[in-house]
């Protein structure tokens, strides 16, 4: 285990694995810690050295009052691999993780040697939001309840009537409400339509076809804004596309990774 000081001081935890020449940095969701890979990750160790952290505000890392944007995330991304004294890195994010690793890519050119964003969106005025069914399902006042549809936006009913968890995907628990706001205001806040053209890195963009808590609408916008990128929509895929179908998506995320 290790920690990185980023540009404002906070402390990141981060975690190194694998025993691969190239470095994979993987990008966890919102409001999640490095534990949302425990699943796939092996997937990917055995050829790359991969790296996992604790955004701010969760898990071991620092939990300061202010940061919270997913460029400042994407900046936080710079400061681990500089304290690891890595120049260039693959760069795998989902979810919130994807709308930081578009910064990342953009505002790095020559530090991303190849690009995954999974189940993400471009967001501001030409991402497409989820359904306002959706938001009623999930801000429940019964806690139980709204735990149960977030699983269900998560991962399809056949996986969730042989798997019990412990899930990985929900979410930190133990984050202060200040970070968890922070989080929030940082994925709905995220706007990275003029910086998708910027992305010089080989780029694979992929969904769930069937995900509709980040609409899979998103995916060819994205696809289409990116320079060259390739789309792949994994048909039945929720969500958690990159755990319950990882056999379908670790497999491709390898081979575009490694030419």
């Amino acid at each position: 285990m290790s920690f990185a000081r980023t540009d404002d001081g906070a402390s990141l935890y981060y975690e190194v694995n694998g025993a691969g020449d190239d470095v994979l940095v993987l990008i966890a969701g919102q409001a999640n810690n490095h534990h949302w890979w425990d699943v796939p990750r092996p997937d990917f160790d055995a050829r790359f050295r991969t790296v996992v952290f604790d955004h701010r505000g969760t898990g071991d890392s620092d939990k300061p009052e202010t940061g919270y944007s997913t460029r400042g995330f994407a900046a936080d991304v710079r400061a681990i691999l500089d304290d690891m004294g890595v120049e260039r890195a693959h760069v795998y994010g989902t979810s919130m993780g994807g709308r930081i690793a578009q910064w990342f890519a953009a505002d790095h050119p020559g530090r991303v040697r190849g690009l995954v964003l999974g189940c993400t969106s471009p967001g501001g005025a030409h991402g497409i939001e989820r359904g306002a069914e959706v938001g009623r399902s999930l801000a429940q006042r019964d806690a139980a309840k709204a735990r149960a549809a977030l699983l269900e936006l998560m991962y399809t009913p056949d996986w969730l009537a042989t798997h019990h968890g412990p899930f990985t995907t929900l979410g930190d628990r133990a984050m202060p409400p200040h970070a968890r706001r922070g989080h929030f205001t940082a994925s709905r806040e995220h706007d990275g339509w003029d910086a998708l053209p910027e992305i010089t890195a080989p780029t694979l963009v992929v969904h769930g076809a069937d995900d509709v808590f980040n609409p899979a609408a998103n995916a060819p916008l994205i696809a289409d804004r990116v320079p060259d990128a390739r789309l792949h929509l994994i048909p039945g895929a929720r969500h958690a596309y990159f755990e319950e179908f990882r056999h379908v998506a670790s497999p491709l995320v390898l081979a575009h990774l490694t030419g």
